[in-house]
């Protein structure tokens, strides 16, 4: 939590330009149960601080953390985050390394204390409801929650138990949600019924339609 109030969201945001808003959850706006969550932790260095130094860390005692992410990301972004967290009195190292190596360490071994990601998958919060991704997030409510969606006879009830699960996560702090990349899309005069709002990496072109002039 104390970390979430430390982070200057806008700034990230500018940083990268071609990003399309803060996230706040952990579902993406296309997906069944999204709720804009971004008011939940706001920029509040002050607090941050108060939070930390309840849990015992202060100048002498400093809270320090590694951040392990793939180059392909770049560097930007982590010592944006490094320089964001020292406000508070957090000391981060950034270890950036080969693509092969996070899915070593982190993914596959799930040795890490925190990393940066692009979850671009349709329907991915199933993995916050499994205790063996590597995420490591282990909440029984969101468990049960993501299992009573699935199992929900209405899209009114489905979203509603997914929403609700959602903001346990964000509550918990379980990580931090950043952006969605903004995708722009240009076709050819005549064509149309081609996909825009994609949240996924997968282009249905089932309902492409060309029509010659």
């Amino acid at each position: 939590r104390d970390r979430r109030h430390a982070m200057d969201h806008k700034e990230l945001l500018r940083s990268r330009g071609g990003v399309d808003g803060e996230r706040g959850s952990t579902i993406p706006s296309l997906d069944p149960g999204y709720e804009d969550l971004t008011g939940m932790y706001t920029l509040d260095r002050a607090l941050s601080k108060k939070l930390l130094k309840q849990a015992g860390y202060d100048e002498d005692h400093p809270l320090t953390l590694t951040l392990e992410y793939a180059n392909t990301y770049g560097t930007q972004l982590g010592e944006k985050l490094k320089s964001q967290l020292a406000t508070v009195g957090i000391r981060l190292t950034v270890h950036v390394v080969e693509f092969a190596t996070w899915l070593r360490d982190v993914y596959t071994n799930h040795d890490y204390e925190l990393s940066l990601v692009d979850h671009n998958e349709s329907h991915a919060f199933y993995q916050c409801a499994n205790p063996d991704y590597y995420y490591g997030y282990d909440n029984a409510k969101v468990q049960a929650l993501y299992n009573a969606a699935m199992r929900a006879k209405s899209d009114t009830a489905r979203d509603k138990a997914l929403s609700q699960a959602a903001r346990i996560v964000s509550r918990d702090a379980a990580a931090d949600w950043l952006f969605n990349y903004r995708i722009t899309t240009v076709w050819a005069s005549g064509v149309s019924g081609f996909p825009v709002n994609l949240n996924q990496t997968l282009m249905p072109l089932s309902d492409v339609v060309w029509t010659k002039s």
